[in-house]
């Protein structure tokens, strides 16, 4: 439904030339609608450490948002012992040089997640969210003589800082399991069972021959997320004015830096906007690319940080003929990755001196994220 009262949003949009590219007029500052302030493909989680050269991990990853979804469980997640890792020869943990048993074994891990969001109209606390990830943890190559010629090889023990913000935890039973004793209200701690481990990593390397480091799905988990848009990275409302000849259509967007334990900025950002009622014309402001077949308007965005124009606060606007109007709301779709941080805030760290992180990597990416109007 289109909200009432909604005024044009494109005023003093003129006729183009013939053959010449839609262009509008910015239109005035008074009056402008603000966005809401902030309150304060999906990727495989083999791609995160690079350089690996196998077929991706079989990893399930967590069912996406919809619209009237409530926030399901992960529970039904399950890891494949076989064929879970893949193997590279390019870079992931910092090689194992030859040495005795005092050797530190460097081990790389990377945590990747998907934030899903529905917006609804204006209404903040109407926004759901879900976002889900997963940890990955890269050996190398020489781990595999390290603890076949040292059988008393510590095991290794990580811990998951800020695990109160997660609602469940799916760990790789197979490999790990939670060490009570070592676990506290904020931090998970696991441990590997190491004889599992190494007749796992003993499969991959007699299928990867030549392979350096070997990845493995470590565990799943979704982060406990309560309604409203304090953990959307991107705040979004749309507003639409459908009549029998045009259809105009306003969207909002806001960087909501509250949502990021580390402000990153947002990039390859792409808004997907369909648009029925036979569209003959576009003009858009910035310019949109217009999909006749797909009846769809794209914007493409390189970048939204604090540090974009007006603080990653910016407008989107188009107005559509129409030859078999009027059109019907439509939701809108958005996309985008940020590297080097998580939503989680979750954070790694190897127990005991036996074991030295290389390498932690963090990004998140939108799935399902979406926006209706009123």
């Amino acid at each position: 439904p289109v909200l009432p009262g909604a005024q044009p949003v494109l005023p003093g949009a003129q006729p183009v030339l013939p053959g010449a590219q839609p262009v509008l007029p910015l239109p005035p500052k008074t009056g402008r609608s603000k966005p809401i302030p902030a309150p304060r493909q999906q990727s495989s989680p083999d791609d995160m450490l690079p350089g690996h050269v196998s077929p991706p991990i079989h990893v399930t990853t967590a069912a996406p948002l919809a619209r009237a979804e409530s926030l399901s469980s992960i529970s039904s997640g399950t890891f494949s012992t076989a064929g879970t890792p893949t193997a590279g020869t390019s870079r992931g943990p910092s090689p194992l040089p030859a040495g005795g048993a005092e050797t530190v074994i460097p081990v790389a891990a990377a945590f990747s997640e998907t934030v899903n969001a529905f917006f609804k109209g204006t209404d903040q606390d109407k926004c759901m969210v879900k976002i889900t990830g997963d940890l990955m943890m890269s050996f190398p190559h020489g781990i595999i003589n390290a603890m076949t010629t040292t059988p008393s090889l510590t095991p290794l023990t990580f811990r998951i800082k800020n695990s109160s913000r997660l609602e469940q935890v799916l760990p790789n039973k197979t490999l790990i399991a939670l060490d009570p004793s070592q676990t506290t209200l904020d931090s998970q701690a696991y441990t590997f069972n190491m004889p599992a481990l190494l007749t796992y990593l003993k499969q991959q390397a007699d299928q990867n021959i030549g392979a350096s480091y070997y990845n493995i799905g470590i565990m799943k988990y979704q982060m406990r997320t309560p309604a409203g848009i304090q953990n959307t990275p991107l705040t979004l409302v749309a507003y639409w004015k459908c009549e029998p000849i045009s259809t105009e259509i306003r969207v909002d967007y806001a960087y909501n830096e509250p949502a990021f334990p580390l402000a990153t900025a947002l990039t390859n950002v792409t808004v997907h906007l369909p648009v029925d009622g036979g569209v003959t014309n576009v003009q858009s402001i910035p310019t949109a690319t217009w999909n006749a077949e797909a009846k769809r308007a794209l914007w493409k965005i390189p970048e939204i940080s604090k540090a974009s124009e007006g603080g990653g606060v910016s407008t989107l606007r188009a107005k559509f003929d129409l030859s078999e109007g009027p059109s019907k709301p439509m939701t809108l779709a958005v996309k985008f990755n940020s590297e080097g941080t998580t939503l989680s805030g979750l954070e790694l760290e190897l127990v005991g001196s036996a074991y030295r992180a290389s390498l932690v990597k963090k990004r998140f990416a939108a799935g399902k994220y979406m926006c209706d109007s009123q």
